[in-house]
């Protein structure tokens, strides 16, 4: 890939954050060609997962037609009663009704009995032909019609994304590398090699010249003293969710009294009282509503959160509800001024931001929702290695800090993997689940082999046997876009060439890392924001599916599929 051209840092540093379309992105040309697009690229996609996405999209009007048809059941059955009751009439004219009160009267009490009919014996009397039978043929038709959509209506809980909003800092947040340095010199605690080497991680980070870090931090460019402590922390966490939440109810037309779940993830900060009674005072909220704040779960949280959310929801399967998910993390505490440089990563990397995603559960919001919610997986690894690998301490000196380990790449390539096997047989078609299992079964059956043979001495012939590579299946066959999480260029670089993707697949976490940074959690919002808004060379359509892949400490990785509707 040609290496894109940089902006002058003085310019950078004045000019606002700009939003780099797809058409002006930094991905540039091939040596070989220009760079492929979605009309460029073919995949074979599978007719089964299309025609599945459609009946999904196709499936929210379903509660509408319900409804329509029980209005057309209501007018069918007081048209038979008033025909009925016409033919009863001896002076009353072919094809002419009497409208009067005593006839309308009759009428009510012929749609009364009938309903009285039907409920004292539903099974029985409705099925019945011939005279004795209290509906005609077309009522029939229609209440069967009607059983079958509300059967199926009934049996289909989803979970639809109505709206969501990311955080967009004011001017005076927005810093350069530059800057960035500036304010590591600034706090008189880092040596040389420490500020070289944070130097080396911004030219190799992939984040641009102009995001966000909090005010209490930015302040020392202007002369004044970093300000870390709680009430600065409050005014960052104010300042972000107060915004988004604001926006993200604005979109989905919702008022704060109708929110029933509040989830709010956020790792590193925690004050009492918690960020969602904060969130409960501020907007007004219902005094029952189910409030629950997450914390130290890491970049993984967000799809954590929803999922949270969506089991919630399950528990107002008949009447519905509304959630409301809030993803952000909090930078001005937890600022590392110590030298280790297994602590350093997280103050050249990770920025200010945040995520306010609404949810229901309701029938007919179908209509109305952008995004179906699919599928989400989580996998949690057990091992010491996986723990330890992003873990809050103390250096030799006492400064707190998020230490990251040198394993943690093998550790998320463990994790990932786990998670998309798990994930694998609910988005891939079997023509790339058979490989799969076909492979995992060669693997298996050579390893017993192997054993066997050298149980019985042969460990020459133990050793000839082939080696049967892992198939790693094509999830752009079932997949359309992914966002994954912005945590570096690394991360991106090593998923896309993992998963065979192509530029514009992974263009959009580029994309969020260079105008956001690494916002944690709420980092893969920004990517949905950037296909569902941007994205040119990949446009999102109805039916389409995006992948969400995060991953947090502990270690975990989280993974969601939501259907555009």
């Amino acid at each position: 890939m040609a290496p894109r051209a940089q902006p002058s840092e003085e310019g950078e540093a004045s000019a606002s954050l700009r939003r780099i379309e797809s058409t002006d992105s930094f991905i540039a040309p091939m040596p070989d060609g220009p760079v492929k697009d979605y009309r460029d690229y073919r995949v074979r996609k599978s007719s089964l997962i299309a025609t599945v996405n459609w009946s999904h999209v196709i499936g929210t009007y379903l509660p509408t037609l319900f409804l329509i048809g029980i209005g057309v059941l209501l007018a069918q059955i007081v048209h038979q009663v008033i025909t009925e009751l016409s033919a009863q009439v001896e002076d009353a004219n072919p094809g002419e009704h009497d409208f009067s009160l005593e006839k309308i009267t009759a009428v009510l009490l012929g749609v009364s009995e009938i309903f009285r009919s039907i409920t004292v014996s539903y099974v029985v009397e409705p099925l019945r032909s011939g005279e004795g039978g209290i509906l005609s043929p077309h009522v029939k038709v229609t209440a069967l019609i009607l059983v079958v959509i509300g059967w199926i209506v009934g049996n289909n809980n989803p979970t639809y994304l109505l709206a969501f909003s990311t955080f967009k800092a004011p001017e005076s947040w927005k810093v350069s590398h530059k800057e960035i340095i500036q304010m590591m010199k600034n706090q008189g605690c880092f040596n040389e090699d420490s500020i070289k080497f944070m130097e080396r991680l911004l030219e190799r980070s992939g984040t641009g010249q102009s995001t966000a870090w909090p005010p209490g931090i930015v302040q020392c460019l202007h002369d004044k003293p970093t300000d870390r402590s709680i009430s600065a922390s409050r005014k960052e966490a104010e300042t972000v969710i107060f915004d988004i939440v604001e926006s993200a109810l604005k979109k989905a037309k919702l008022h704060p009294k109708e929110v029933d779940v509040l989830v709010i993830n956020c790792s590193l900060f925690s004050p009492t009282p918690s960020l969602c009674a904060m969130v409960i005072s501020k907007f007004g909220m219902r005094q029952d509503i189910q409030s629950f704040n997450l914390g130290g779960m890491g970049c993984g949280a967000s799809l954590i959160s929803v999922g949270l959310a969506k089991d919630l929801l399950q528990r107002r399967r008949f009447r519905g509800g509304k959630a409301l998910v809030v993803s952000t993390e909090v930078i001005t505490p937890n600022l590392y001024h110590g030298n280790e440089r297994g602590f350093l990563l997280q103050n050249t990397l990770f920025r200010c931001g945040g995520a306010a995603i609404v949810l229901s559960n309701s029938w007919f919001d179908g209509h109305r929702a952008w995004y179906k919610l699919l599928h989400t997986v989580r996998v949690q690894s057990n091992s010491e290695e996986a723990y330890n690998c992003v873990y809050e301490a103390e250096d030799k000196d006492d400064h707190r800090g998020v230490r990251l380990s040198k394993e943690i790449v093998k550790v998320a390539g463990k994790c990932m993997e786990k998670n998309m096997t798990t994930i694998g047989p609910y988005v891939l078609p079997l023509s790339e689940q058979i490989p799969v299992v076909t492979s995992l079964a060669i693997r298996f059956l050579l390893k017993m082999t192997g054993r066997m043979l050298k149980m019985c001495g042969q460990d020459k012939l133990a050793e000839r046997l082939p080696v049967k590579k892992h198939y790693v299946p094509d999830f752009k066959r079932g997949i359309d876009h992914f966002c994954i999480h912005a945590g570096g260029r690394a991360v991106i670089d090593g998923i896309e060439k993992n998963m065979k993707l192509e530029l514009f697949h992974t263009e959009p976490s580029r994309m969020a890392l260079l105008n956001y940074g690494n916002t944690s959690s709420s980092s893969i919002w920004y990517e949905m924001e950037y296909i569902q808004e941007y994205q040119k060379t990949n446009p999102l359509k109805k039916g389409h599916r995006i992948m969400q892949v995060a991953f947090g400490s502990g270690f975990k990785c989280t993974s969601g599929v939501w259907l555009k509707l």
